[in-house]
């Protein structure tokens, strides 16, 4: 399993903080995991790392293939829809974990290098070119802001004694 942990200073006295003040937090995790999948969701329509910088564009190889097969051109990642619909979250009492069940997920968040995978039966490499990173999971500047927000929210309620 391939994953990606996120500890930042901000975030983590305030999850410490939540963990403390509710007696189960799992339904704050669970409205970060829909912030991150709404998020995440919607970069992946505009094409967006979660920096804000486009995703690294297709090869004309990869365009000449997808005029071949009819596909339409739309964004990295948005050719079918199945890379979003595989998005989804889990969270518990401990946290959040989100990412993607997509068979192809791993290898469009880190990419891979042509032949990474060794040769198909007919000799060519697997995959048969460069595939760059598109990193569609991770948490922007504005993900952040938005967590915090809802953080001080269910602190704010626990405080008065609504959580």
């Amino acid at each position: 399993m391939t994953g990606l942990v996120y500890n930042t200073d901000t975030l983590d006295p305030m999850l410490q903080a939540v963990r403390e003040a509710l007696e189960d937090p799992s339904e704050a995790m669970a409205d970060i995991g829909e912030l991150l999948l709404s998020s995440s969701q919607d970069r992946m329509q505009r094409g967006e790392n979660p920096d804000g910088s486009p995703f690294a564009p297709r090869s004309p190889a990869t365009l000449a293939r997808y005029a071949k097969l009819g596909l339409t051109f739309g964004a990295p990642l948005n050719v079918s829809g199945d890379m979003r619909n595989h998005l989804f979250y889990e969270a518990s009492k401990d946290g959040v974990e989100y990412g993607s069940n997509a068979i192809q997920s791993a290898v469009m968040q880190f990419g891979a290098a042509k032949g990474a995978f060794g040769t198909a039966s007919n000799g060519s490499s697997i995959p048969w070119g460069d595939i760059p990173a598109r990193e569609f999971i991770g948490i922007s500047e504005e993900d952040q802001s938005n967590i915090v927000l809802e953080l001080e929210e269910w602190l704010q309620d626990a405080a008065d004694g609504e959580g």
